[in-house]
C-alpha cells in the first residue's frame, strides 16, 4: 500500500472517532473521554494489521458499533467502551485479563458475553446456538452485552455487500431468526425495521429492490397527502394550547412484503404505507395519559376514528416498555391513516427500547425489563436444554403478540399469545402448575390445555394428589412451564430408576453376580441404552424384562452377551455431513439427476430457476429448498454447517411440480378461459385444479408442470389477462 493511502485511512480514522465523540457528548465528562481515549487507541493497536473483507480497515468495524451505540441507541460510556474492545479478545493478541487490568471487571464481563465459544461440541449441537445463550448467561448481569450484540448485528448487516452469497444468506437468516425479534422485544422498533429490512435485502433481492422502486414512484403524492391530511390536526392543536411535533413513519419494506404475503395482496392495495406520529410535550405536574386523551380528542374532531383499530397502549404498556395510543381515521379522498399519539418521554422510550429505561428510572421500561431478565434467567437455569431447545423457548420470549388475563383478585397477567390454563398456572406458582387438575375461565370450568384469550379472568383448581404428565409438554408454551414439568418428570424418574436398581441387585445376586460397572456397561451396550440411570427406569417400569438375563452368559463373575447378537455400527452427525457433502460445496442441480441423492422439498416446492440451497438431512440425503421456503431461515440460522450451495443447469426436458392460487370475479366461462389458457394456450400440463365459488367472488389452487421460473412466470402473466381474475400467487406448499 502507498504512504499517501495509509495517511488517508488514518485521517479517516480520527474523523470517525471525533464523530464518535460528537454522539456522546451529551453524556460523558473529561473522565468518561479519558477512557473512551484509551478504548480507542488500544483497540486500533491490536487490530493494526487487520482488515475486513471489503479491504478496509478492521478499526472502521468497531467505530462503527460505538457510533450506533452512542449516537442509534443512547448508550453510556461502559457501553462505547465495550463495543470499541468488543473483538479484541476474540481476534486479537489481548486477553480478559488485560481488558479487566485497563478497564474494570465491569468492562471484562461484558467483553467475555460478546466473545464467541471456541471448542469441540458434541454432535447435533449449533454453534451458534451455543453462542448465543453463552450471550444470554451474561444478560442477567449486564443488559449491556445484548444492546452491543445488536449493533455489532447492525454494522455487520450494513457491510455484507463484501461477504459471498452463502454468508450472506446464513447471516441474513440468522439476523430475521433471533436478532430482528430480540430488538423488538427490547423495544427497538428503529434497529429492528432495519435489520429485518436489510435481511430481506439479501434474501429476497427482487421483492427488496421492486418495494423500493414503488415507494420512491408514489412518494411525491404521499407527501402531498399528508401534508394535507396534517394540517388541520395542527391548527387544532395549537388552538388548545397544545406543545407538539407531528411526524409521519413509512412502514418498513419487510412489514410491506409481509403484509402483501399474509394478505395475498398487491403494493397499490396496502393502505397504511405510513403512519402519523403525534408527539406532544408535556409539563411535569401535567398528567401523561389525560394530555394523549385530549389530543386524541382534537384528532377526531377532524376526521372520524374506525373503533375496532383504538390501540391503548398507555393504560396497558406492552411489556417491553412500549406506551403509545393509536387509532386509525378515515382521512381525505376515503384513504384509512393510522395515527400515534404519544408524550416525548414515551417517544423516546419506543425510540430507544430499554436503553431509554435509565433515564425514566420510574417508568413501566424498568419493571418489564426486570421482569423479562428474570424469565429468561429461569430458562437459562434449566439443565435440561439442550442449546436449540433454549433458543426455541427464547424466540417464544421474543413473542410479538401478547395476551392480558386476570386472577380472581383482578391482578393482571401478561402471557404470549396460545397460552394455556396450564401456563397461567405456573405463571402464578410452580406448586399451583404441578398441582393444577382444571380451570375456571370467566367462572366456568375448561381443560388444562385451553387456549388463553385476553380479558379472560382465570381460576386454578388443584389436587394435593397430582402431578405433572409428560403428555402436558405438548400443550403448554412458556418457558416456565416447559422446565417445572421436565425438572418434575426428571425427579419421578429418578425415583423409579431407584427402584429399578434394587430390583436389577436382587436379581443380580440371585445369580451370584455384582452388579458394578463392568456388568451395567454390557447391559446399556446390549439394551443401546445411553446412560445407567435410564437403564434402572426401564427395569422398574418393565419395559426391560429381568428374566432377559437368560441372553447373557456368566464369565467368571463377569456378565457378556452370547455371541449372536450383533452390534449395529452408528454414524455420528458429523460424519453423515462430510459423507454426504464430499469434496464439493456446491450442488448442482439438474446434472447426472439418478445419480445424486437429493429430494426437492415438500415444504416449497422448487423449481429451476428459484434461489435455491442444499440441507443434509440425517436419513434421507440432501433435501432441496428455496432460500424463501417457510423453513429457511431457521435451517440457515441454527445448522450453517449442514447447508450444501446449489444451482441449476439448463433441465427444459424435465417437469417440476408447481402450485397457484388464483382469485377472481365469478362469472360465467372463467374456469374454461383459465384451462384453455394452461393447456392450450401455453401447453402446460395440470395435475390438480380446484375452484370455490362464494358470493359471487371464486378462490382456486391450481398444480402443474412447468420447466422453471421463467415458464411459471409466463404462465401467470398470460393467466392475470383472462378477465374476472383478480391476483395469482404463487403457492409455497402443498
Amino acid at each position: 500500500m502507498q504512504v499517501a493511502d495509509v495517511e488517508i485511512e488514518k485521517q479517516e480514522i480520527l474523523k470517525r472517532y471525533k464523530a464518535l465523540l460528537r454522539a456522546c457528548r451529551p453524556t460523558i465528562d473529561k473522565e468518561d473521554k479519558k477512557l473512551i481515549r484509551l478504548a480507542f487507541q488500544t483497540a486500533v493497536e491490536a487490530h493494526k494489521d487487520m482488515r475486513r473483507k471489503s479491504g478496509e480497515p478492521y478499526i472502521f468495524h468497531p467505530l462503527a458499533v460505538a457510533q450506533i451505540v452512542a449516537g442509534e441507541i443512547g448508550l453510556g460510556t461502559v457501553a462505547i467502551v465495550c463495543a470499541l474492545l468488543h473483538d479484541t479478545v476474540e481476534d486479537t493478541h489481548l486477553t480478559l485479563d488485560d481488558i479487566q487490568k485497563l478497564f474494570g471487571k465491569k468492562v471484562a464481563t461484558i467483553i467475555d458475553g460478546l466473545t464467541k465459544i471456541s471448542g469441540v461440541f458434541y454432535s447435533g449441537t449449533s454453534i451458534q446456538a451455543e453462542n448465543f445463550r453463552k450471550m444470554l448467561l451474561t444478560l442477567s448481569d449486564d443488559v449491556h452485552v445484548i444492546l452491543i450484540k445488536l449493533a455489532d448485528r447492525l454494522n455487520n448487516m450494513r457491510t455484507l455487500d463484501s461477504m459471498p452469497r452463502d454468508k450472506q444468506l446464513k447471516i441474513s437468516s440468522e439476523t430475521a431468526f433471533l436478532y430482528a425479534p430480540l430488538a423488538h422485544r427490547l423495544g427497538l422498533y428503529s434497529l429492528k425495521s432495519e435489520l429485518e429490512d436489510l435481511a430481506l435485502k439479501y434474501t429476497e433481492p427482487e421483492v427488496y429492490n421492486d418495494i423500493i422502486d414503488r415507494l420512491a414512484q408514489s412518494k411525491k403524492e404521499r407527501n402531498k397527502f399528508i401534508n394535507e391530511f396534517i394540517d388541520p390536526i395542527k391548527d387544532g392543536l395549537k388552538e388548545q394550547s397544545f406543545k407538539f411535533e407531528i411526524k409521519n413513519r413509512l412502514k418498513s419494506i419487510h412489514s410491506i412484503y409481509t403484509k402483501m404475503k399474509k394478505q395475498a395482496i398487491q403494493f397499490d392495495e396496502i393502505y397504511d404505507l405510513f403512519a402519523i406520529r403525534v408527539i406532544i410535550d408535556v409539563d411535569k405536574d401535567e398528567d401523561e395519559k389525560a394530555a394523549c386523551w385530549r389530543a386524541y380528542s382534537v384528532v377526531t374532531d377532524f376526521y372520524h376514528p374506525n373503533p375496532d383499530r383504538l390501540r391503548d397502549w398507555i393504560s396497558t404498556p406492552k411489556t417491553n416498555g412500549y406506551e403509545s395510543l393509536h387509532t386509525t381515521v378515515m382521512g381525505p379522498n376515503g384513504r384509512w391513516v393510522e395515527i400515534q399519539i404519544r408524550s416525548g418521554r414515551m417517544d423516546e422510550i419506543a425510540e430507544k427500547g430499554f436503553a431509554a429505561h435509565w433515564k425514566y428510572k420510574e417508568s413501566a421500561a424498568e419493571n418489564a425489563l426486570d421482569e423479562w431478565i428474570h424469565r429468561i434467567r429461569e430458562m437459562l437455569e434449566n439443565p435440561e436444554s439442550d442449546a436449540l431447545e433454549f433458543i426455541d423457548d427464547f424466540k417464544l420470549h421474543l413473542f410479538a403478540e401478547e395476551i392480558f388475563v386476570f386472577t380472581p383478585h383482578g391482578d393482571l397477567k401478561t402471557l404470549p399469545a396460545n397460552a394455556t390454563a396450564l401456563d397461567f398456572a405456573f405463571e402464578i406458582h410452580t406448586d399451583l402448575g404441578s398441582k393444577c387438575i382444571g380451570a375456571k375461565v370467566n367462572h366456568k370450568l375448561v381443560p388444562l390445555s385451553y387456549k388463553l384469550r385476553s380479558g379472560d379472568q382465570m381460576e386454578i383448581i388443584t389436587s394435593g394428589k397430582q402431578t405433572p404428565k409428560e403428555d402436558w409438554l405438548n400443550f403448554v408454551v412458556t418457558a416456565k412451564a416447559k422446565s417445572k414439568i421436565k425438572a418434575s418428570l426428571k425427579e419421578e424418574k429418578r425415583k423409579l430408576a431407584d427402584e429399578g436398581k434394587e430390583i436389577l441387585e436382587r436379581k443380580f445376586r440371585h445369580l451370584k453376580l455384582d452388579l458394578n460397572t463392568t456388568n451395567i456397561n454390557e447391559l446399556l451396550a446390549y439394551y443401546k441404552i445411553p446412560s445407567s440411570q435410564e437403564l434402572f427406569y426401564r427395569v422398574a417400569k418393565e419395559i426391560i424384562d429381568i428374566k432377559d438375563l437368560k441372553d447373557f452368559v456368566d464369565d467368571k463373575g463377569q456378565l457378556k452377551a452370547k455371541p449372536s447378537v450383533a452390534k449395529a455400527e452408528t454414524q455420528s452427525l458429523e460424519e453423515i455431513v462430510k459423507n454426504i457433502r464430499g469434496t464439493s460445496d456446491m450442488l448442482v442441480l439438474g446434472d447426472n439427476l439418478e445419480r445424486i441423492d437429493y429430494k426437492f422439498s415438500p415444504c416449497c416446492n422448487p423449481i429451476p430457476g428459484d434461489d435455491v440451497f442444499g440441507f443434509i438431512t440425517i436419513n434421507e440425503g440432501i433435501k432441496i429448498h428455496r432460500v424463501n421456503c417457510p423453513n429457511a431461515m431457521q435451517l440457515m440460522s441454527n445448522y450453517a454447517y449442514r447447508i450444501v450451495k446449489a444451482r441449476w443447469t439448463n433441465q427444459k426436458q424435465i417437469a417440476f411440480l408447481a402450485g397457484i392460487k388464483i382469485k377472481g370475479i365469478d362469472e360465467v366461462g372463467v374456469v374454461n378461459n383459465i384451462s384453455k389458457v394452461i393447456s392450450s394456450d401455453m401447453k402446460v400440463n395440470m395435475r390438480s385444479l380446484s375452484i370455490e365459488s362464494t358470493d359471487g367472488m371464486f378462490e382456486g389452487t391450481i398444480m402443474l408442470f412447468v420447466h422453471d421460473t421463467e415458464h411459471l412466470t409466463k404462465l401467470i402473466q398470460r393467466l392475470s389477462n383472462v378477465h374476472g381474475i383478480l391476483t395469482i400467487t404463487r403457492m409455497d406448499t402443498n
